[in-house]
């Protein structure tokens, strides 16, 4: 009638939780280049390239001009000029996108806008997997501005 359950339970698999590492505040203009593998919050102004492997969040207040942002996931509740690369792409009832999007998934809220075209892939390649690649594009990039 009481029996203890014998039948051991797997455990639940852990998902990586991505979080926020670094912080780019209200006040803060920044020109140069985002490139790592942690999770950003823009909530300033941002002028640069940025090729992230985690979570690029551009707050309320954020304002990024950028000529191709590539991140894992990208949430946008402030203002973005330029073209998004992501697997995952949110745009907030406060957010303001000009330039095309490719995902592989992609939400809204009622309010967002977009001025651009979504391209829905089933996978998305970053182009960050090798770290020389990532830094070689960035330096192109630079000299072909000079």
């Amino acid at each position: 009638m009481f029996k203890r359950n014998t039948k051991t339970q797997p455990p639940a698999s852990v998902q990586t939780v991505e979080r926020i590492t670094s912080v780019l505040g209200a006040g803060i203009i920044w020109q140069g280049s985002l490139v790592g593998s942690g999770g950003v919050r823009v909530e300033g102004t941002f002028d640069g390239q940025i090729a992230l492997k985690g979570l690029l969040v551009v707050g309320e207040t954020g304002k990024v001009t950028c000529e191709n942002v590539r991140a894992a996931n990208v949430i946008v509740a402030g203002a973005v000029k330029g073209n998004i690369t992501a697997q995952k792409v949110e745009i907030r009832s406060s957010g303001r996108v000009w330039g095309n999007i490719i995902t592989a998934a992609f939400a809204t809220e009622e309010g967002a806008f977009l001025r651009g075209q979504i391209r829905m892939e089933d996978v998305v390649d970053l182009g960050l997997d090798d770290p020389n690649g990532t830094a070689a594009a960035l330096e192109q990039n630079q000299s072909a501005k000079a």
